[in-house]
């Protein structure tokens, strides 16, 4: 059933990278209005995306996100990728709205299904209950939570498949695509760099003070403050709790049909495959051969492993007399788990056929339905238990840490008595910078540099920081913003106006010198060693440079082009030029997977183009109040 998903990866991707196009794409303005109710970030046809949901979404992403990134956290409270976060709810929720009045289902059967073949909740090769509701429990989310957010993310990849894969690329825009990006060039560059340029002549008063007074942003030393805080979270709760063996003990007690392994049935198959699509001819020879197998299966049952390896067509039991191992209820596809729940140890069945081909089943165990024992299921009851444990305590310190630091609001010392925290201290944090966790955080940043909290050095509201992570703090010392006297910066003035005019003067002289090499010149330049490049292989080029160099007319070599550097200026001589030839069979690997990925960019455009439909078709607004007040 989910063959469709494994076997599109790329397309996947694709469709996954397009959920969070950033609204540039789309033109934010177009769907953004003033007004609309309070707790709404937006509204997708009729449904709402509520402040909370896009809260939650924001969180995830930060904490997926921020190992990543080390030190350049300031990208996750951007607006940019705020916005790109609600994007990609809206794209989901058209695709989800879509999905459905299309009349997508996805049964239970298919969704457990989907779930047994998932890698990570395996253990030896089969599907392991314990590992998964462990491995959920540990997301903090319920198996009926986890189930719809399943569903949910398989309809929208389902709905998104046909349009990614209608993207064809003709034969002749795909090899004009590819003899653009194969193509090679030839080049020496000579580079003009601002230090070959630089002078002692140091910049007169006037310049100094005109640059001064032109920049003062630059010369301001921002306000600054130091903060004293105590930080709330679930997961610190978790850590510190003890849960004794009679507590364990006692919840496996209490939920003995919980903790039982379901029966589980060994079985061996013959499959004779063909698609379910296929023509009836090619269905007949199918279901003919499988019952010739079952006739002499039936007169000889000893033989089935013999003849499941010389006519088994399905690769990953054939090998093995056709033994699948034992397996549970949901991991198979529905008529086959029929057909094997229903024989006798040691029977054979009929031909079984599903969406893979015709099946021979023998049934060759069965282990029934029993309770596991304790040890088996320690670790998931102590996991279940502190989550329980943590999750209440924290909803119930919550509300009253929120409270505490609200009302006691000159000091921290009664929440950290009552909560058992530590009051940590900050260093100085700077208005506009962007500061270690767990302190980065935009709202508790803007609660920070509140007049309240510096003129009145009260504690900040309780600000949920990340996923049940409250932070409260309160500022301890305070600098303002002071723009710092001439005489303390007029090094640093001196030495950028010095610098601006060398790097204008090597821009200027490399612009000269391709003015000469254009007119037909041969000015005497220091061109270095030729290299190969192409724009696949762009080795140590730019992007602009590679532009450039790819720019320039190959009519007449050699050819020149030159672009302005941060650091001088780059001259570029195109002395051959060697096209890709896609027909040679040399090339015909590398031509084979760029035409995949020129698939890919088609599928990518039809993808956002389709959304841009949906967007029309469905309606969306964004309600900027709403989350400006967020």
């Amino acid at each position: 059933m989910f063959d469709i998903f494994r076997n599109n990866k790329r397309i996947v991707q694709v469709i996954l990278a397009i959920l969070i196009l950033p609204f540039a794409l789309w033109g934010l303005d177009s769907y953004v209005r003033d007004g609309g109710r309070a707790n709404e970030v937006a509204k997708v046809g009729k449904t709402a995306i509520t402040l909370e949901e896009f809260q939650r979404a924001l969180n995830e992403q930060q904490e997926r996100l921020r190992p990543q990134l080390g030190q350049n956290l300031a990208l996750l409270e951007s607006p940019e990728f705020r916005a790109g976060v609600l994007n990609e709810l809206i794209n989901q929720r058209l695709l989800l709205i879509h999905a459905e009045k299309s009349g997508m289902v996805l049964d239970d059967a298919t969704l457990s299904g989907f779930i047994a073949s998932l890698p990570p909740l395996q253990v030896d090769g089969k599907f392991s209950r314990e590992r998964y509701e462990a491995l959920v429990a540990a997301q903090n989310m319920s198996i009926a939570q986890f189930e719809s957010m399943l569903r949910r993310d398989l309809m929208i990849q389902q709905v998104s498949l046909p349009i990614a894969e209608m993207a064809v690329a003709g034969s002749l825009a795909a090899d004009r695509w590819l003899m653009a990006q194969l193509e090679e060039r030839e080049i020496s560059q000579v580079v003009f760099r601002a230090e070959q340029f630089a002078t002692d002549r140091k910049p007169d008063e006037a310049a100094i003070q005109r640059y001064y007074q032109e920049n003062r942003g630059r010369f301001e030393q921002p306000e600054q403050v130091r903060v004293e805080f105590l930080v709330l979270s679930q997961d610190r709760l978790m850590e510190t709790l003890v849960v004794s063996d009679e507590e364990i003990r006692a919840a496996y007690e209490r939920n003995p049909a919980r903790y039982r392994k379901p029966e589980q049935r060994r079985a061996s198959h013959i499959l004779i495959r063909v698609d379910g699509n296929a023509p009836a001819a090619e269905v007949d020879a199918a279901q003919t051969r499988a019952e010739q197998i079952l006739a002499r299966l039936r007169d000889k049952p000893a033989e089935f492993a013999g003849l499941a390896k010389q006519y088994s067509q399905d690769p990953g039991s054939a090998a093995q007399g056709g033994d699948l191992g034992f397996f549970g209820r949901g991991m198979m596809v529905k008529p086959f788990e029929d057909a094997a729940f229903s024989l006798q140890e040691n029977q054979l069945s009929g031909l079984v056929r599903s969406d893979f081909g015709f099946h021979v089943i023998k049934l060759t165990g069965i282990r029934a339905e029993q309770a596991q024992k304790l040890e088996e299921v320690r670790s998931q009851i102590l996991a279940e238990l502190r989550l329980q444990t943590a999750t209440k305590r924290y909803a119930e310190a919550a509300e009253g840490f929120s409270n505490l630091v609200y009302e006691q609001a000159d000091s921290l010392a009664p929440a950290a008595e009552k909560y058992g925290l530590k009051i940590q201290d900050s260093d100085w944090l700077a208005r506009g910078a962007q500061p270690q966790p767990p302190l980065g955080h935009a709202d508790l940043l803007k609660a920070i540099f509140s007049e309240d909290a510096i003129q009145h050095r009260r504690n900040t509201e309780a600000i949920e920081v990340g996923p049940k992570t409250l932070i409260s703090a309160r500022v301890v010392a305070h600098k303002p913003s002071a723009l710092l006297p001439l005489d303390q910066v007029v090094g640093v003035i001196e030495k950028t106006l010095m610098g601006e005019a060398a790097l204008a003067q090597a821009v200027a002289t490399g612009q000269a010198e391709l003015d000469r090499l254009n007119r037909g010149e041969k000015p005497a330049l220091n061109w270095s060693a030729p290299r190969w490049v192409s724009r696949m292989q762009a080795q140590d080029l730019g992007e602009e440079a590679l532009k450039a160099v790819f720019a320039a007319d190959p009519s007449k070599l050699p050819a020149y082009a030159g672009i302005r550097t941060a650091s001088g200026y780059a001259l570029y001589r195109i002395g051959q030029v060697t096209p890709f030839d896609p027909a040679t069979p040399a090339a015909a690997p590398l031509a084979q997977l760029l035409r995949q990925q020129y698939g890919q960019i088609l599928a990518r455009e039809d993808i956002v183009n389709w959304l841009a439909t949906l967007r029309q078709t469905y309606g969306v607004e964004i309600n900027r109040a709403a989350l400006e007040r967020e």
